[in-house]
């Protein structure tokens, strides 16, 4: 199902920029987490045995992506995917980009109007500040929700992946939604794992996802002591699992209201009906790569709006090079 409401308000913030000026970024947005927790690692290994009982995989991931900056604001564009394994093949649903046009007059209506549409819930605007930069990144979080949704409410007995932990409370995952989500999800049968592709856990000092143990993969480590701070909650069990030889691991988030048996089930029929490779699962990498923005679709992108709302391209001097000549890198390398 095509969100119309989106392609509504895209279409909408464009027209308020018609025969402005931009000046291109291609600088993709992220959100930085950089605070740290020590927890302790089970160094006594889960072994796991691929499991063929046929089940549908299915994941979930989005992108953003600045692609410039006009005299009142932003403009960026947002993208989703979703991917799923069903008898052995692969299919997906791409939806975007969705280009907006964003201000500081315009953001906390959008935002509003996108959270109340999609996720019936506005409790976050009122509870975190909306800083412009990060709207892209906070729309892009507003679509993955969305669409994580549709997947609990359509799918029967399947595993969900999520890019990304089940930690809560955080501006872009309020515990009422994720939730509602994980509710829905075992309420049909199915099973939500989400992978993080980075993680700031410790154990003993060293990361979780490099302090393991000289174990034959494929295998599973509990953790404990756990602890976010306030407000942030979390609704998952973390685990660390290195399911294909070599030096890659990732921190696992599943369930914590499903039983155990039930999780270690969860890892064992993901390894059997997923292509896995350095240990991350082929569905998830492909609802990755389908969502992010290539160079071509970048500059196409550019040039759908230079063209369709008549803005001029300019480029402000880069005040670093003008004044450190050579030695001079630019706010981004600073």
């Amino acid at each position: 199902m095509l969100p119309q409401r989106l392609i509504q308000l895209s279409l909408h913030t464009l027209k308020t920029v018609q025969n402005n000026t931009i000046q291109l970024n291609q600088q993709t947005i992220q959100q930085a987490y950089t605070e740290t927790h020590t927890i302790q690692l089970n160094p006594k290994p889960i072994t796991l045995k691929p499991n063929r009982t046929q089940t549908t995989i299915a994941a979930v991931d989005t992108s953003n992506m600045k692609i410039g900056e006009t005299s009142t604001g932003i403009i960026a564009a947002v993208r989703g995917a979703a991917v799923w394994k069903q008898n052995k093949h692969y299919h997906y649903t791409r939806l975007g980009p969705f280009i907006f046009h964003i201000t500081e007059e315009n953001k906390r209506q959008l935002y509003q109007t996108l959270a109340t549409t999609y996720l019936n819930t506005n409790d976050t605007i009122h509870a975190y500040p909306l800083n412009l930069t990060q709207m892209p990144n906070r729309i892009a979080n507003l679509l993955e929700k969305w669409l994580q949704t549709t997947l609990t409410k359509t799918l029967t007995n399947s595993l969900i992946l999520f890019d990304g932990s089940l930690t809560t409370g955080t501006p872009d995952t309020p515990m009422p939604l994720m939730k509602e989500i994980l509710n829905t999800a075992r309420k049909r049968n199915n099973t939500v794992l989400a992978f993080s592709k980075m993680t700031n856990l410790r154990a003993n000092g060293y990361l979780i996802t490099d302090a393991l143990p000289p174990h034959k993969p494929p295998y599973m480590l509990e953790t404990s002591g756990f602890k976010p701070k306030p407000p942030t909650v979390l609704l998952g069990d973390v685990y660390v699992v290195k399911l294909t030889n070599g030096n890659y691991a990732f921190r696992l988030d599943i369930d914590k209201e499903i039983p155990h048996e039930q999780k270690i089930e969860a890892a064992q029929k993901l390894l059997g009906n997923d292509h896995i490779q350095q240990s991350y699962p082929e569905t998830l990498r492909l609802a990755h790569i389908l969502c992010t923005f290539t160079a071509n679709e970048v500059i196409a992108m550019q040039h759908f709006i230079t063209r369709r709302y008549n803005l001029k391209i300019i480029n402000r001097p880069d005040m670093h090079r003008l004044l450190f000549g050579p030695y001079g890198k630019g706010d981004m390398n600073a």
